[in-house]
């Protein structure tokens, strides 16, 4: 059966193969049984109905995705993410209160494992040691460098964890600042990390940006996180609708880009040292 998957948005895991589509239906459609509605985010449910329409004119629709806060089920490589992209397991141990990943998978699920290299898991760090060799396992035989992309938390990294992260060599690990009790578990996974991982290998996801936070508070963890030799990377806090501040998003996207980060520090020490610092091109 020839199954059109249609995503509300692109990014950089929407599949790209001839049977995946962004919005609304091109004037050549190949010859399809049925149309899946793949809604990522809440806040692209209004999109998702009025694709909803225009493609039930091509097939019967069928919607699905995180969005609808439902269990998303086993993991089949290539048809809602990327060729390359991997989840061996759903859910989290965790209740943070911006999080829906537990309210969609209550309990933590191992999956059979798929072939792939990015890892794409709510939290593998919480799977049993097993799933957790066996994963690596299948990592080491992949055809490109691994990627841990899902964020690893920082408390549940142990010295055997360690070893076989160096063992693999990942291209990018990514851990999470989300809350204050993660900044102490991130001192700790810097000095067991960071003497065989440079910053351009160890990534932090640091939340920004909800109730209550503040900009200096915000480029205060940011800045924290720089200091450990792990590259910050700011999230953006985004509710069910999605509404977010002109100023938050542009202080985001000067927190989201390597380049960008550690050129502030260039800059400021061409300054202290009275070096002339270059314009960039208008």
């Amino acid at each position: 059966m020839n199954v059109a998957r249609v995503f509300p948005r692109l990014t950089s895991a929407t599949p790209d193969d001839n049977l995946a589509f962004i919005g609304a239906p091109p004037l050549n459609v190949p010859k399809v049984d049925e149309v899946h509605i793949s809604v990522l985010f809440t806040y692209d449910m209004p999109k998702a109905l009025e694709l909803k329409a225009l493609w039930s004119r091509i097939a019967p629709v069928k919607m699905g995705g995180p969005a609808f806060g439902l269990p998303s089920g086993e993991f089949v490589p290539g048809l809602y993410i990327r060729k390359g992209h991997t989840i061996t397991s759903r859910g989290c141990i965790n209740r943070c209160w911006f999080c829906s990943v537990w309210k969609r998978e209550p309990k933590l699920i191992e999956l059979p494992i798929k072939d792939g290299w990015i890892v794409l898991d709510d939290n593998l760090l919480a799977c049993s040691e097993k799933h957790i060799r066996e994963v690596f396992a299948m990592l080491k035989r992949q055809p490109h460098q691994a990627e841990f992309k899902g964020g690893l938390e920082a408390k549940l990294l142990q010295d055997w964890h360690v070893e076989l992260l160096r063992d693999l060599n990942p291209k990018s690990m990514f851990f999470a600042y989300d809350t204050p009790d993660d900044k102490e578990p991130l001192e700790l996974v810097a000095k067991m990390l960071t003497p065989y991982f440079s910053r351009n290998k160890l990534f932090c996801y640091v939340l920004i940006g909800y109730k209550g936070d503040t900009m200096e508070a915000a480029e205060e963890r940011l800045e924290f996180v720089k200091s450990l030799g792990i590259c910050p990377f700011a999230m953006l806090y985004r509710n069910e609708t999605g509404k977010t501040e002109l100023s938050w998003r542009k202080f985001q996207r000067s927190w989201c880009r390597p380049a960008s980060i550690y050129a502030k520090n260039r800059t400021a020490t061409a300054n202290l040292e009275g070096s002339p610092v270059k314009k960039a091109k208008a």
